[in-house]
């Protein structure tokens, strides 16, 4: 039994358990959350506090690119087949959205500390998907299904706000309870 025991504790306290059941938690909480804040504060309170963005941005701060990528990805699709949201035209905008900040903000968080990580993948993760935006729009000839960077930028403030202070402070805490800080 003993034996058992330390089988238990070796698994659950190894790097790769950590990795793999906070990425399937962020995934799940991927899709809870922005149920959660449209029943709170209605229809809209997914463009203004941007939910879907907070579960990615954490796992590129604590697990990096390969996780936060599949959070995107499978919150945005699980999201959509449980509960219809995003629609359809927006998904694949979403996803790319989604993907572009936690590739950017994993791959700078190498190097800067996670808030100046944060601004900048803000900034640039925008300008990137504008770029994009505008390739499959214009190029490809993509529904752009109203779809305005400016818009989501302007309406979005408060959860952008919401990220910069909230975030980091987040994936900090979750590092120092997983015991990650050193890895």
């Amino acid at each position: 039994m003993e034996r058992v025991e330390n089988i238990k504790k070796e698994i659950l306290s190894s790097k790769k358990a950590k990795y793999v059941i906070g990425t399937l938690l962020l995934c799940g909480m991927g899709i809870a959350l922005p149920r959660i804040f449209h029943v709170l504060a209605g229809n809209g309170a997914g463009e203004t506090f941007l939910p879907m963005h907070i579960c990615v941005l954490i796992a590129a701060l604590v697990f990096g690119g390969v996780s936060s990528s599949l959070v995107a990805g499978s919150s945005m699709i699980g999201s959509y087949f449980l509960t219809g949201m995003p629609s359809l035209e927006r998904l694949p905008y979403m996803v790319l959205e989604l993907v572009i900040y936690a590739i950017m903000l994993s791959i700078l968080n190498k190097r800067f500390h996670s808030y100046i990580s944060l601004i900048v993948t803000i900034i640039l993760g925008r300008i990137l998907y504008a770029g994009i935006l505008m390739i499959c729009v214009n190029t490809i000839g993509f529904s752009g299904y109203g779809i305005s960077v400016l818009t989501s930028v302007k309406v979005g403030m408060p959860g952008i706000v919401i990220q910069l202070f909230m975030i980091p402070f987040i994936a900090e805490r979750i590092k120092e309870r997983l015991n990650l800080k050193d890895e």
